[in-house]
């Protein structure tokens, strides 16, 4: 005998919930039936799934190799179901996508509509977040797609190309930089350096694109020798360079979007053969929705 998707789905949710009574109350039923199909799960797998104490329930070893190939398998399944549904209707129903927040509001915008058009029984779920969560939750079945930029390590998953997203260099508006019309990024070496914070990829993607080192605190030489400072998001960013805190980099899509629209800085292209991020749909490598996510690639490359 075999374990039922609905005794894998209790045993998932028993262990994201640590409760017996939560767990089935997400699942829609009573607690004792949640409590069987756990016990029924214990006798076809000869093993202890979890152990039951008083601050709530622990899984055990067995318990945790369970759950972590009952995900596997229920995502697979929830492709089957929703690849059936769209069969010879591309981009139809749900479909859950995770964008980065170097993209989502300066790209989305412009994409959405044109999805709306071309699409017009898509039901698309949305989440923005730092990319590594985000292709955490790709990996586990609980998003589809995302929009990302590259590079990154994309082991596990396939994904196709959108654009090319070039880096600027953005500097207060009074700066030498801007009797220039491009920047040497070796030209920057001295200057006191601005980035986004830990986790965001654009941070990685802009010291690679000019051959540049992050800032350090208590650096020695580098950028400087006082604490660096980081930003959380593009238009803090952008008023950190405007108030005259240093020199930084953004994305050329968010800068056509308007972000330096109002502020005083200048935005200068680079003089650098690869000054650039590639922005890509990736999603779970051998997942059925793998078709989808190719087409929503292309009608993003349309945008």
């Amino acid at each position: 005998m075999l374990p039922t998707l609905r005794q894998l789905q209790y045993l998932k949710l028993l262990s994201e919930h640590g409760s017996f009574s939560r767990a089935a109350e997400s699942a829609h039923v009573t607690q004792p039936t949640l409590s069987a199909g756990i016990q029924e799960l214990e006798k076809i797998l000869g093993a202890a799934v979890v152990d039951r104490a008083r601050s709530g329930v622990i899984l055990t070893a067995a318990g945790q190799e369970a759950v972590r190939r009952a995900q596997d398998i229920l995502t697979r399944t929830e492709d089957l179901v929703q690849a059936a549904r769209g069969a010879g209707l591309p981009l139809a129903g749900r479909f859950r996508l995770g964008v980065i927040p170097t993209v989502a509001p300066y790209l989305l915008p412009r994409a959405l509509p044109l999805l709306r058009d071309r699409f017009p029984k898509l039901r698309l779920f949305l989440r923005e977040d730092l990319t590594q969560r985000l292709i955490a939750s790709l990996k586990a079945g609980a998003l589809d797609a995302a929009l990302i930029a590259l590079p990154y390590d994309m082991s596990g998953l396939d994904w196709a190309h959108v654009e090319d997203d070039e880096l600027l260099a953005a500097a207060p508006a009074n700066h030498p930089m801007a009797a220039s019309a491009r920047v040497d990024p070796d030209s920057l070496v001295g200057e006191d350096l601005i980035l986004l914070e830990d986790g965001h990829c654009l941070r990685d993607h802009a010291l690679a694109a000019c051959g540049l080192e992050a800032p350090s605190r208590h650096a020695n030489g580098g950028f400087g020798d006082e604490e660096s400072f980081a930003a959380t998001s593009l238009p803090t960013l952008v008023q950190m360079i405007g108030s005259g805190l240093g020199i930084s980099f953004l994305p050329a899509m968010a800068v056509q979007a308007g972000l330096t629209e109002n502020a005083a800085v200048t935005v200068r292209p680079l003089d650098h053969a690869h000054s650039s991020r590639e922005i890509v749909v990736a999603w779970r490598a051998g997942s059925t929705r793998a078709a989808e996510g190719r087409l929503l690639a292309e009608t993003l490359q349309a945008v």
